[in-house]
């Protein structure tokens, strides 16, 4: 079978290579082209037909200034999608460029299958209405995300978290701390708090002085930055303006592993973060005025932003947005959890719960089994070499069901 699958930024570029892994574990005749990045093109042993280093983007701003790449971007996978004709395509999170993906692909009768829904149940829910025209099949990631969709008369099916199975796995193979200290020149033998200010540069921008600054309040513990695999090491130090930074790459889990604390701006990263049981402080500042937080009040339908607290329904690590995001403030909600506290312990306590919420089904396992159902590949009973293996069991495959027939908008 003929796949196309669209991932626009780093998370989903892991994602998806996990996905194509067991794509190819069941279809071993399967052709797939992709938008994506360096995982991906592992995972497909092929390069992509556009990183997505030119598809990342932030922010109003920025949309509006590269406009133009962002419509070239979008004919050049229609064009794909025309060319190639696929049996499938699968989306992956990135919801401004791939919900337009999507009408278009409906257009030309090409099954659309959508993993890691758009945060339409946060914001922007007049989505549903082209998600329930437009996309034949949803897969989420969050087990409160399948209630928020049957109220609008859509069935979604949750796969699991792919979060758990990368870090079950990922924990299982990192090195002693030794091994991991010497490796990244880290020969100071304070306790680490680790700082993770996000994959985009405006994130970064915004929210790693800030970070810094209160982690120099603590004078016993060291700060190490886990970097993003885009964001080049010159970036981080020309924004921190701190001589002695220290910036891991490509071990941002080990990181975690070995600290004390974490300093996270919103994103997976939260969820990561609480999946190795690190105490966190959740961070997003971004240009933090007072008006635009009663902005975002307004826009926002929940009452948390960070994963951990979604997922569990209750306010297990401190979130500090916008002009909430002060250096008083990461230092004041830091201090309890860097040390045995009853705070420590509520966190810790609320992962395990998180932890129980989610469930232990391979995501992209299960996803890859949904899609080649439908389209009635039958697995090889001699698995790939390279298949994954993470320590967790397996969900039972479904039975083939034939896809959803398009709702009404």
């Amino acid at each position: 079978m003929k796949y196309v699958i669209i991932a626009g930024e780093a998370s989903g570029d892991l994602h998806a290579a996990n996905v194509i892994k067991s794509i190819k574990n069941i279809d071993k005749a399967a052709e797939i082209h992709f938008f994506g990045g360096d995982l991906m093109a592992k995972a497909a042993d092929h390069a992509p037909d556009l990183h997505y280093d030119q598809m990342n983007v932030m922010g109003f701003s920025e949309v509006l200034r590269k406009l133009p790449v962002i419509l070239r971007n979008l004919k050049q996978a229609k064009s794909l999608l025309r060319d190639f004709r696929p049996d499938a395509l699968v989306l992956v999170d990135y919801p401004g460029f791939n919900l337009k993906l999507a009408k278009y692909a409906h257009g030309l009768h090409i099954p659309v299958h959508y993993f890691i829904s758009p945060k339409v149940w946060a914001w922007k829910e007049w989505r549903v209405k082209k998600i329930k025209k437009y996309v034949d099949r949803m897969y989420s990631i969050l087990p409160f995300e399948v209630g928020f969709f049957k109220k609008h008369n859509y069935d979604v099916t949750y796969v699991g978290n792919p979060s758990v199975q990368e870090i079950a796995y990922s924990i299982g193979h990192i090195p002693p701390k030794k091994h991991f200290m010497e490796r990244q020149g880290l020969d100071d033998p304070r306790p680490i708090i680790a700082l993770l200010p996000g994959s985009r540069k405006g994130e970064i921008r915004n929210n790693l002085p800030l970070m810094i600054a209160a982690a120099k309040r603590f004078h016993d513990f060291q700060y190490v930055v886990g970097a993003a695999p885009a964001v080049p090491e010159k970036f981080y130090r020309e924004i921190a303006q701190d001589p002695g930074l220290k910036v891991v790459f490509g071990s941002t889990h080990t990181l975690l592993k070995y600290s004390q604390a974490a300093v996270v701006t919103s994103g997976t990263a939260t969820l990561e973060t609480a999946l190795i049981g690190t105490p966190q402080v959740v961070v997003y500042r971004a240009n933090g005025v007072k008006l635009s937080y009663k902005i975002m009040e307004k826009l926002l339908k929940v009452k948390y932003v960070s994963l951990p607290n979604l997922i569990v329904g209750n306010s297990i690590v401190p979130e500090l947005l916008v002009h909430n995001c002060t250096v008083e403030s990461i230092a004041r909600e830091l201090s309890p959890i860097l040390q045995p506290s009853p705070r420590r312990e509520w966190q810790i306590a609320g992962y395990r719960t998180m932890q129980r919420k989610l469930g232990n089904s391979v995501a992209s396992e299960y996803v890859a089994e949904l899609i080649t159902d439908s389209l009635g590949v039958v697995e090889s009973e001699t698995p790939a070499e390279d298949a994954p293996k993470p320590p967790i069991r397996k969900r039972p495959r479904r039975k083939k069901q034939p896809l959803r027939e398009e709702s009404e908008s």
